[in-house]
């Protein structure tokens, strides 16, 4: 199993980025996926998740209505566009996939991590 995060970089107070992650080893499809986040300092936080064959999203209070997930199964591919981007949601940004279909399940597999920068 294989995740490779890109797309991070400096941006200003209210630009977009787009992340994504690719993976190899294993059928995207049928796990689920999330991405997290960790600031200096801080804890990794839940981002948002979708769960296998994408059927549901879900999102963290702090980003809800600002970033969306999504998969592309052809690419083998997870994706985090954010937008309206805050000084707050600077930190490094990693993916994980989940054991089963569901987020609620254990994640052991992380990507690198991608930093994304966002000034004010």
């Amino acid at each position: 199993v294989q995740l490779v995060e890109s797309g991070g970089g400096l941006v200003q107070h209210g630009g977009s980025l787009r992340l994504s992650c690719a993976t190899s080893g294993f059928t995207l499809s049928r796990y689920a996926m999330s991405w997290y986040r960790q600031a200096p300092g801080k804890e990794r936080e839940l981002v948002a998740s979708i769960s296998a064959y994408g059927e549901r999203t879900t999102y963290a209070d702090y980003v809800k209505g600002r970033f969306i997930i999504s998969s592309d199964n052809a690419k083998n591919t997870v994706f985090l566009q954010m937008n309206s981007l805050k000084p707050e949601d600077t930190a490094v940004y990693y993916c994980g996939k989940h054991v089963e279909t569901m987020w609620t399940s254990a994640i052991y597999y992380w990507g690198q991590g991608t930093q994304v920068t966002v000034s004010s």
